[in-house]
Formats: structure tokens, sequence, C-alpha cells
């Protein structure tokens, strides 16, 4: 199990937000932190520390910049997502992602899309490819969510699903959205359900809050599932978890 560090951006700025308040209108999204270093600060920390497969995040638009910052700042080092395509894939690998990250490319009109992800193979290849497949609770169980979190899909979180995903990309990064933000827990059922698979690396993200959160992982995922930590960490404002603690016990 490895520590996978993040850098969520939300108008250019490296955030914390809760998951479920992020929304296309006006509304300000409920935010528990906001950097006042760049991006490339964050990345620069994660390259001194050898941190590998972390991800970046584009929430909406007007985060170009700042991402293609933190890839200059630690090529090779990062996945980067949001907003990505067919069209686009190409170009980030370009700037320096180690890999690209999609959801709602490939999940749309609430199924998966086989044409686009067969096209996003064809352009990336699988081993450079990580699909999105962030959920949450419904009364089927987990169903994948896309457009930051507010369209329900019809997919729900499966071993068969994994099973047929899986020939198509290299892992999955899943955000329990329901509790993404809270610092209330993690998504037990989930990450007990993603341990039973392991046939390829998984990150969770979601709710963590403590070392006893980050044990529960490497319990309940047989050691299997790697862990994001987003507004519990002390360099996010947190107060409940050390960077430096993460980054060295649980180092790639």
């Amino acid at each position: 199990m490895k520590f996978r560090p993040c850098i969520d951006l939300h108008q250019g700025v490296v955030k914390q937000i809760v998951g479920g308040t992020l929304t296309d209108t006006d509304e300000s999204p409920t935010t528990n932190f906001s950097a006042t270093r760049p991006a490339s600060w964050f990345a620069e920390l994660y390259r001194r520390d050898n941190l590998t497969g972390g991800h970046i995040i584009q929430l909406g638009p007007g985060n170009k910049e700042a991402a293609c910052g933190a890839l200059e700042a630690w090529p090779g080092g990062m996945q980067v997502g949001g907003g990505i395509t067919c069209d686009n894939a190409a170009s980030w690998l370009d700037r320096g992602a180690a890999a690209i990250i999609v959801t709602s490319h490939v999940f749309h009109d609430g199924r998966i899309d086989e044409e686009r992800l067969s096209r996003l193979v064809e352009t990336v290849g699988k081993e450079r490819l990580v699909l999105d497949l962030s959920c949450r609770r419904s009364d089927e169980g987990y169903r994948i969510v896309t457009d930051r979190w507010q369209t329900w899909t019809d997919e729900v979180i499966t071993l068969p699903l994994l099973d047929r995903l899986a020939d198509s990309c290299h892992e999955f990064l899943i955000h329990g959205v329901d509790v993404e933000g809270m610092v209330s827990g993690i998504e037990e059922p989930l990450v007990e359900l993603l341990g039973t698979w392991g046939k390829r690396p998984v990150t969770y993200a979601g709710g963590i809050r403590s070392l006893a959160d980050i044990e529960k992982i490497d319990t309940l995922g047989n050691g299997a599932i790697d862990f994001t930590v987003g507004s519990a960490l002390d360099i996010f404002g947190g107060d409940a978890l050390a960077y430096d603690v993460l980054s060295s016990r649980y180092s790639t």
C-alpha cells in the first residue's frame, strides 16, 4: 500500500473541496482549504520525496496553466485528469503527465462509451490510461458519477465491471464522493469490495481522517489499495495527518 499525493485545482488554485458541493452554477463550493502557494510548489515537494503516481485533478475550467506548471515541476511523476478527451489526451502526455485520468469522456449518457474508450487506448496506450470510477452510494451499490461528481451514471462498481474495464487501462482512481472532503472516515464497504479484486492498481480517496483509517484501508484492501489524503493532511490545512509521516512511511 502506497501514499499517492494529489493536487486538486479549482479556478487555478490548489484547493480541498467538499465533493458534493461542486456544481456548474455560480454558487461557490464548500472549500476546506485554498493554497497561497502555486501548484508547482506541491509538485516540487512530491518530486523531492520521490512520490510517484499521484494525481492532478482539474475541477472545471481555468486550471490549465496551473496544471502545466505542476507537470513541468515533476515531469513524468504525476497523472492528470479533468476535461481529458480523445482529442487532447496525447497533448497532456507531451506536457509531462505520466498518465491521463478519464471519467466523463468515457462514462457519458449514463453508460460506458466503448468507442471512446477504444480510441483513448489507441491514442495513449492502456499503460498510460487511468479510469476514474468515483462513485456515490445508491440503493444498487456504489454508482459512478461524472461531470465533477454531479451526474449519476447507470454503472455500479462491481467485480464484473472492474474485470470488464481492466483490459483498457492500467489502474483505477476511485473517490468516495459522499465522504470526499468531510474528514469523517472512509467508505468501508467500497474499500472492502475493491480489496477482493486486486487485478490492477487501485487508489482510494475520500474521508481519510487518521492513521487508523489508513490502517483500515490496508486491512480491508488486503494491502493492495493505495490511498490519497486531502483535507486531513497538514499541507492542505489539516491537523490530523502529517505529510512527512505519510511520505516516509508509505512512500513509493
